[in-house]
């Protein structure tokens, strides 16, 4: 065989073991609350890293209290090799680079293991959109966060009206309809 050859050989393998290191491995140690159907089949896990946005609001029930409101989400979604597929943001909505993308509602939450971490949650596709990663989308689940809760101080009378951004990072895995 040619040098050229084996170098091909080679990529080709070193390609399809990459391949077979992407396939996404259902999550272990689940909570009930956030437990994805058995008519789901995982289809990706994407990480997702940027900030929860709060906002510091008076209480309606009580106009002399105040509390950071959670606003919305603004985070980056990576594959397992790091390469950027998308974005996160207000809905909560799902976005690929590739112009798919799932509106979804939260139907469940856990606290999860980590104190001072965001809950996990279990959303549900409300709309899917294009022709991409995220077009068949029905279920999602949000897992192993780290930050993203409100600060504990900085939020009265002086501070109405300011926005916060709290970094955060998440595993979110995206399940489809089993076949």
């Amino acid at each position: 065989m040619s040098r050229f050859t084996v170098l091909c050989c080679l990529l080709l393998a070193a390609s399809l073991a990459g391949c077979a290191h992407d396939k996404a491995v259902p999550p272990k140690g689940v909570p009930a609350a956030v437990t994805v159907s058995d008519t789901q089949v995982l289809t990706r896990m994407l990480h997702g890293s940027g900030v929860q946005i709060y906002q510091c609001l008076a209480d309606p029930q009580n106009p002399k209290r105040f509390a950071w409101a959670f606003q919305s989400p603004a985070a980056d979604l990576s594959d397992r090799s790091g390469k950027d597929v998308g974005r996160h943001y207000a809905g909560p909505t799902f976005e690929g680079n590739d112009g798919s993308k799932v509106v979804a509602e939260m139907v469940a939450k856990d606290p999860g293991p980590t104190a001072g971490a965001i809950p996990w949650l279990l959303l549900k596709a409300k709309s899917n959109s294009g022709k991409g990663i995220f077009a068949k989308t029905q279920t999602i689940q949000r897992l192993h966060t780290i930050g993203g809760q409100p600060p504990d101080t900085g939020c009265d009378a002086k501070s109405a009206g300011q926005r916060t951004r709290v970094a955060y990072s998440a595993d979110y895995y995206f399940y489809n309809a089993r076949r």
